[in-house]
């Protein structure tokens, strides 16, 4: 049996962390959904960049784009892009989204990442591209910075599905667990609510891995590829401290569903790494993984399906508690990989942005000079 069919049977959703126009038209995505179990779609500025800024796959919608609104802003063009293909992708997915009752088949849209120290902003522009793509299966991505944990709270309360990005420790998964709780508190129709929390996973080893090898100690080399998973496995831990216990019972009745888990950048750096470690580790119910397609296709090919999740927490723990008495901090770890996250994904919307710019004024000038083109 495909293992990626086998998580479904763990309680683990399967979402495809990549989206690019032709998967959308050729029929490469809905092949995954029906004989993979994909159940989801993901996406990024960084991803965009790459489909849009890389490929000219979009090159012939730009020019149709141009001719009807010849003096829209490079913004404007980069959101009706992304918004034609998150829409075309969620259409795809709202039989599973109907099939699920609501709790899966849902497509990721981030807000701009400039906005991160921007709750009013994240706001505005959230409601702004509920509006727009108008699916009930959208999930806006907002990111978990302090700044903007009270827009998460906002936006549930609106009854806008919310996906809350680039969470890197137990703190951050505290604060949004939080902010989840209290907008479904706010929320008229909690039962129509949905949301993840994406927790960032192989980047954490990335970091981390450095400071154990500069230590060149047994006991440091020991916990190399490991800290990551046992940040995971007690974040989940306290998944289930919030959203199984008594607590959470009168939302539940409301209607509400717990705010699942969502594991995001679990392909694997360090070729030293079994290639589906990230996936493999931290397979258990209630969760989501999203994948992107070279992790997919390598699971699918490999990938061993064992009820990981919920096992190891002592050994979990034995190994933060080590990691700590070697000098490596790893709250701080966890915030600079925050700040560097919010790098990451706004310098390849920045340069989308400017390929954009110059794609437009080309075409443009083109349309000047040709009589043929009205």
């Amino acid at each position: 049996m495909n293992p990626l069919r086998q998580l479904q049977a763990q309680g683990q959703a399967v979402w495809l962390d990549y989206i690019r126009r032709d998967i959308l038209l050729d029929g490469s995505l809905q092949r995954m959904v029906e004989e993979d179990g994909v159940s989801g779609v993901t996406s990024n500025p960084a991803i965009f960049q790459k489909a849009i800024g890389e490929s000219d796959l979009y090159d012939q919608a730009i020019q149709e784009f141009l001719i009807g609104e010849p003096q829209e802003s490079v913004e404007g063009l980069y959101e009706a892009l992304v918004v034609e293909d998150i829409c075309l992708a969620a259409d795809l997915l709202m039989e599973v989204y109907e099939g699920t009752k609501c709790r899966d088949g849902f497509v990721s849209l981030e807000v701009s990442p400039h906005l991160a120290r921007d709750a009013e902003g994240t706001v505005a522009e959230a409601r702004h591209l509920w509006q727009r793509v108008d699916r009930p299966n959208l999930m806006i991505k907002v990111p978990a910075t302090d700044e903007c944990i009270p827009a998460v709270e906002q936006l549930l309360a609106e009854g806008i599905n919310v996906n809350v990005t680039l969470m890197f420790s137990l703190a951050h998964y505290e604060a949004v667990a939080k902010a989840y709780l209290r907008g479904v508190e706010r929320c008229r129709h909690p039962e129509r609510l949905a949301s993840v929390a994406s927790f960032f996973v192989s980047r954490v080893d990335t970091k981390v891995d450095r400071s154990l090898e500069r230590l060149e100690d047994v006991e440091a080399a020991a916990l190399q590829g490991k800290i990551a998973i046992a940040n995971s496995k007690l974040t989940y831990a306290r998944y289930q401290e919030i959203f199984e216990a008594a607590p959470f019972e009168p939302m539940r009745d409301r209607g509400a569903a717990p705010q699942r888990v969502l594991w995001a950048s679990t392909s694997t750096k360090n070729p030293a790494y079994r290639d589906v470690i990230y996936v493999e580790e931290l397979i258990g119910p209630d969760t989501v993984n999203t994948i992107p397609p070279d992790t997919l296709q390598a699971f699918r090919d490999h990938g061993q399906v064992v009820p990981t999740l919920l096992e190891g927490r002592s050994e979990a723990s034995r190994q933060l508690e080590t990691l700590s008495s070697l000098g490596i901090d790893l709250q701080a770890a966890t915030e600079d990989l925050q700040r560097e996250g919010l790098e990451k994904f706004a310098a390849p919307f920045d340069s989308l942005l400017a390929t954009l710019r110059s794609k437009r004024d080309s075409l443009r000038a083109e349309a000047s000079a040709s009589p043929t083109i009205e």
